[in-house]
C-alpha cells in the first residue's frame, strides 16, 4: 500500500507512513477538505500503474503521478461499487469511479489521459473517521452494526 497527500492544489504529492481519515474534514493535510464529499479519498490499485505505464511506454507509473491518495494491492476497487470497506480504523463507501483529468497529459505526456481511462481507480467517502497506516489491509466484509451494517 501507499499513502499520499496533496496539501495545494498543483502541488506535488506527499507520501506518507500514516494519514488521518475525517468523516467531515477528508484526509486531514490533503487539499481536499470537503464534509462528507463524494472525493474525500481516492484509491487506485498498484496493479493498474503498470498497466498504464505500458501503455505509454514508460518502464514504471509512480503512484503520485497519478494523484491519488491510496493506492491498493491485491483487490479489485471497482468491485467495491456500492459497498462500506475498512482501511485502518476508517470506514469508506465508494462513491464512483475516478476518471482521469487533463492533467494526466500534462504529468504523463501525451496519451496520458487514455492511457488512464478505465485504470483511475475509484472515489470514496468516509463514513467512520480513523487511521490508515502503510501495510493495512483493505476490508470490505464489515461485521453487522458497523457502518450501518455489512457490505
Amino acid at each position: 500500500m501507499w499513502l499520499g497527500i496533496r496539501p495545494g492544489r498543483r502541488e506535488t504529492l506527499i507520501e506518507v507512513q500514516s494519514a488521518d481519515f475525517d468523516i467531515t474534514s477528508g484526509v486531514i493535510g490533503d487539499r481536499y477538505t470537503r464534509a462528507r464529499g463524494a472525493r474525500q479519498v481516492t484509491l487506485i490499485q498498484a496493479e493498474h500503474l503498470g498497466t498504464i505505464a505500458s501503455h505509454l511506454g514508460r518502464s514504471q507509473v509512480l503512484p503520485g503521478d497519478l494523484r491519488r491518495n491510496v493506492v491498493t494491492r491485491g483487490i479489485n476497487l471497482v468491485a467495491l461499487k456500492d459497498k462500506h470497506f475498512r482501511i485502518g480504523s476508517a470506514v469508506l463507501q465508494t462513491t464512483g469511479e475516478c476518471h482521469p483529468c487533463s492533467r494526466m497529459e500534462e504529468i504523463l505526456g501525451v496519451g496520458g489521459y487514455n492511457a488512464v481511462r478505465g485504470l483511475g481507480g475509484i472515489t470514496a467517502r468516509i463514513i467512520e473517521s480513523g487511521t490508515v497506516n502503510l501495510g493495512d489491509d483493505v476490508v470490505v466484509d464489515l461485521p453487522d452494526g458497523v457502518a450501518g451494517g455489512s457490505a
